[in-house]
């Protein structure tokens, strides 16, 4: 699996987290399952080539995690906090999106993470200043 850094843009701040991207069908199936324990400064980033309604669970996840979808253009969509540990409930992006960031439970709170706030990562591309009329 992939290691990198992001950036978390929020109000409180720039905050750098370290994460696994998953790059096999595999890899997103397992996504972080079976963990024990997550820190606020790492995750899981799993990208989507094409912007579409992205949909996770936490079979087998032992640890309860917030789930941030974020935009091709790095916007943060949607955030589902604390999702809970072993459910196959199905948690859904409600929109068009091309990744999903797992951090621990509690941490995009913690971090002042909020939808609208900016990811910054080789995968998402900001739109480009338009021209004034």
């Amino acid at each position: 699996m992939l290691r990198e850094t992001l950036k978390l843009l929020t109000t409180q701040g720039t905050h750098v987290i370290d994460v696994e991207i998953t790059e096999s069908p595999e890899e997103k199936t397992q996504g972080l399952m079976f963990r024990t324990r997550l820190n606020d400064k790492s995750g899981m980033l799993f990208f989507y080539e094409v912007p579409q309604e992205v949909t996770m669970w936490m079979r087998n996840t032992y640890i309860p995690l917030d789930m941030v979808f974020i935009r091709a253009d790095g916007v943060v969509h949607r955030i589902e906090a604390h999702t809970v540990p072993l459910s196959e409930d199905i948690v859904a992006s409600r929109g068009d999106v091309t990744a999903c960031l797992e951090l621990a439970g509690g941490a995009a709170e913690r971090l002042g993470l909020k939808p609208g706030d900016r990811v910054e990562h080789r995968y998402f591309q900001p739109e480009k200043a338009r021209p004034r009329k």
